[in-house]
């Protein structure tokens, strides 16, 4: 297959950080991701890690003007397909399998970025025809200099690192040529969500737009 690299580029692309989100309450999520939007982030990645994931992304798809909502910690044909029939407009792994691949294949209008954290894994990626891919988890894996070492023998893949990615150490992996944009928790922590803080949330989406 080939991975639509307009579509998951427009992701990439939006706003230098991409947040990666914790929610469990449609209710609240929408509120996050209208701040989120306000302070200059509308590609947002809600987990599956929660029971009500998928209801929270389909509210902020439904919803929330502006928003680029996708799916996170996606692990297989069932629940990319589900992110799928969410609203889900991208979808994230922390890494790749054949069913992920196959996955992609059949819901192209929804494209993947697969997760790599080794050379090897990024060039069987890459021979799957994924060009644009997440390196996880980051910075136990390497961090930026294992990324600027991939960047001239690998230069037609382009990253978004997440893991272990905080406003102090974003600028690192954005001034590498093969990184296009970072993913971060640190934007809309489960703790901020809880206390609805939407104002300290739109205050630190902005300081991470302007990165």
């Amino acid at each position: 297959m080939t991975q639509d690299i307009e579509r998951i580029e427009a992701v990439m692309t939006a706003a230098p950080v991409v947040p990666v989100l914790i929610v469990d309450d449609p209710k609240k999520a929408v509120p996050m991701a209208q701040a989120l939007v306000k302070g200059g982030l509308p590609a947002i990645e809600i987990t599956l890690r929660t029971n009500n994931a998928l209801e929270c992304i389909k509210a902020v798809a439904d919803e929330v003007e502006g928003a680029m909502v996708g799916a996170g910690t996606v692990l297989d044909h069932k629940q990319y397909e589900a992110a799928v029939n969410a609203g889900s407009t991208f979808v994230v792994s922390p890494g790749a399998t054949d069913a992920l691949i196959n996955a992609a294949a059949d819901f192209q209008h929804v494209p993947l970025l697969p997760g790599s954290s080794s050379a090897s894994e990024t060039m069987r990626l890459l021979e799957a025809g994924f060009q644009r891919q997440k390196f996880f988890p980051a910075v136990p894996a390497g961090g930026a200099p294992f990324l600027k070492g991939l960047a001239s023998p690998l230069a037609a893949v382009k990253f978004c690192p997440t893991g272990g990615v905080s406003l102090s150490n974003a600028q690192e992996f954005l001034k590498l040529p093969n990184v296009l944009c970072v993913g971060g928790s640190w934007i809309a922590d489960a703790a901020a969500i809880e206390a609805e803080d939407w104002a300290g949330i739109e205050a630190r989406a902005k300081d991470a737009a302007a990165l």
